[in-house]
């Protein structure tokens, strides 16, 4: 595959997309304004803000959209519409009583309708940005081992997550609008990272280039706005802190900078159909010493044609109210109907679930 090509199959995903565009459906677990957990199982009536926006986002935008059936019958996958990140702040949950909900919820629903004992829940999924949403499922092994996880905390790595089953979905801190100088921005520095100290990855990287004059290593938070260095920086560093997954990369391309993966065994998300040598670089934890030479070995036709892509990526890393076609929200569905399962059973309903 060229390299230089965004998606690894341009021809297949854009008539594999109109197909499921058309065809697509999703049931979700019907719940009244009236529910005691309604915060935690309805849409919000607000603009996501914050590290976990696309959770929410994601919720607010399938609920109102076309793909939504209230027939079980026609639904190629059922949504379980908990919020992981509401969950954590409500305090009659809270951390600690996380997995005994949803435990409660998934018994609840394989009592109350036929669609999860049909398959085990394969047909069933999930979204959570935080990363405790990792175990969410520690007390419902059948959900955890069948159900799709749609997570921004995507480690291959990590025990729970299952690449190709489950889903990565990009961390995104929405932004407003563009940056009014992203094409015409003179990138002179070599490249930028601003964030905690929280994980040896990080270390590593400030043991190295904290006193750089080409490599911008700054450890903590900025006085300023890090997006005036974004804009002015060729390469944006996406560092493994806590987590494989941090805003930074979404950053990154929302700057039209070109990201810098230092994050082993992340799954990038949207790998299934986005070519990401084609406008980011991936680099062992193992090269951070030589983390410049490695940078400044790139080309300048190589660094133009990948910044390039990275301003033609940057469609698939938004959020919009409403969804647009290729944003966040319609390259996360893309990759659920990549997951719907080939063969249904169909069974007859009554009314009353419906």
């Amino acid at each position: 595959m060229n390299n230089t090509e965004i998606y690894h199959d341009n021809d297949i995903f854009l008539e594999d997309y109109k197909k499921m565009n058309k065809s697509f459906k999703i049931f979700v677990y019907p719940h009244k304004p009236d529910d005691p957990f309604a915060n935690v199982l309805l849409p919000v009536n607000f603009d996501p803000k914050g590290h976990y926006a696309s959770e929410l986002y994601f919720k607010k935008a399938l609920v109102n959209s076309h793909f939504i059936t209230k027939d079980p019958n026609g639904a190629d996958l059922f949504y379980m519409p908990f919020s992981i990140a509401d969950m954590r702040h409500d305090p009659r949950i809270g951390p600690e009583g996380l997995q005994d909900f949803i435990k409660d919820y998934i018994f609840n629903i394989s009592h109350k309708y036929p669609y999860w004992n049909r398959t085990g829940g394969a047909d069933h999924f999930y979204v959570a940005c935080h990363s405790i949403g990792r175990i969410a499922m520690d007390k419902a092994v059948e959900a955890k081992e069948n159900s799709i996880q749609v997570v921004c905390s995507s480690s291959y790595f990590v025990t729970g997550y299952f690449p190709h089953k489950d889903v990565s979905m990009p961390q995104i801190w929405p932004k407003e609008q563009d940056p009014k100088k992203l094409v015409s921005s003179k990138r002179n520095q070599l490249a930028f990272f601003a964030g905690q100290v929280n994980s040896p990855v990080r270390a590593a990287l400030l043991k190295h280039w904290i006193n750089d004059t080409e490599i911008f290593a700054h450890f903590g938070r900025l006085e300023t706005d890090d997006g005036e260095e974004q804009l002015r920086s060729k390469f944006c560093l996406h560092v493994k802190g806590f987590e494989v997954n941090t805003a930074r990369v979404t950053d990154a391309l929302h700057y039209g900078c070109v990201p810098v993966i230092l994050a082993n065994h992340y799954d990038l998300p949207f790998a299934d159909i986005l070519n990401w040598k084609s406008f980011s670089v991936v680099v062992h934890y193992m090269d951070i010493p030589v983390l410049k030479k490695i940078l400044q070995g790139i080309s300048l036709e190589e660094y133009s044609w990948l910044q390039s892509n990275v301003l033609k990526v940057r469609q698939h890393f938004k959020w919009n109210v409403p969804p647009v076609d290729y944003d966040a929200f319609y390259m996360a569905m893309y990759e659920l109907w990549l997951r719907r399962s080939a063969v249904r059973v169909r069974l007859s309903a009554s009314p009353e679930y419906i």
